[in-house]
């Protein structure tokens, strides 16, 4: 188990790799990649149970599937520092004919992913199958995923949040980042969606909130708390309020950093603000 201090470091590096990335093809996604780096470390460095050994089936362990897939250098650089593949694998993303494209795909056969996610609304529905799939091979493991707020605009997300009550699936932790913003404005002035906690408790779920979602501590007692909740009738949703662009002082909170790359002097001052400790690749 790592200590506070060292998931931090991990979180930091992370930060490093994802504007390194992003810049270094001038196109992707760095804001809210760098809004959900302490979610994916907490999520791989202590909480899920999992194998670098990677298969499709992922029989006997826990499964994470990321449905708001535009976010994938965060995704990259977590798997990547948690021994999936090469570390220095990640200065091919976004490059043709690699594994790492912009967004995840399958046909590349990078170790971790288990669909190719982009499309939002998805990845709900593809999570419960396999939660339900978990359930049919008695396999007490559990699925995790992940979904941005402006995806829940999406209608196919809510059938399936509707779908995993109904049935009982309660081996699956779906998690929302709740930055409020999306590529073109916040998502009250694009789509207001009222209070999503009250939706997915109408829709039968069990819901949390982990209001510091850019605080490492806070994160671990909030997908802790969220474990201990599965397997008593009803799905799991964790609603993580992030600041979009946390750790990067000229990218936070703003929706202007969704899909925009820094440039070669934003780059230093973002490197600057995120010390090296894990090592850059």
């Amino acid at each position: 188990m790592a200590s506070t201090q060292e998931l931090k470091d991990f979180t930091q590096q992370v930060r490093r790799d994802i504007v390194r990335m992003v810049h270094a093809v001038q196109s992707g996604h760095p804001g809210g990649s760098l809004g959900c780096a302490e979610f994916f470390t907490v999520l791989y460095q202590e909480v899920m149970d999992y194998s670098t050994n990677f298969t499709m089936d992922g029989k006997g362990e826990d499964l994470f599937f990321l449905s708001n897939g535009h976010i994938s250098p965060v995704y990259y650089s977590v798997l990547a520092h948690s021994g999936f593949f090469s570390v220095s694998e990640l200065a091919t993303f976004r490059l043709l004919n690699t594994r790492l494209q912009g967004h995840p795909t399958t046909h590349e056969d990078l170790p971790g992913i288990r669909i190719a996610s982009g499309s939002l609304g998805q990845g709900m529905s593809v999570a419960i199958g396999a939660a339900q799939t978990k359930k049919l091979n008695n396999d007490d493991k559990i699925i995790y995923s992940l979904h941005g707020d402006g995806e829940l605009q999406e209608g196919q997300c809510w059938e399936a949040i509707m779908y995993a009550a109904g049935k009982n699936v309660d081996n699956l932790i779906s998690t929302v980042d709740l930055n409020g913003q999306q590529i073109d404005g916040s998502t009250n002035t694009v789509l207001p969606m009222g209070s999503i906690k009250a939706k997915f408790e109408a829709f039968g779920w069990d819901v949390l909130e982990v209001k510091k979602g850019n605080d490492i501590d806070s994160v671990i007692e909030g997908l802790k708390e969220a474990k201990s909740r599965t397997g008593k009738g009803k799905p799991v949703c964790i609603l993580l309020y992030t600041d979009m662009g946390h750790g990067v002082d000229f990218m936070e909170g703003t929706h202007a950093w969704h899909g925009k790359p820094p440039n070669d002097a934003q780059l230093e001052s973002a490197l600057a603000q995120n010390p090296e400790t894990l090592g850059d690749y």
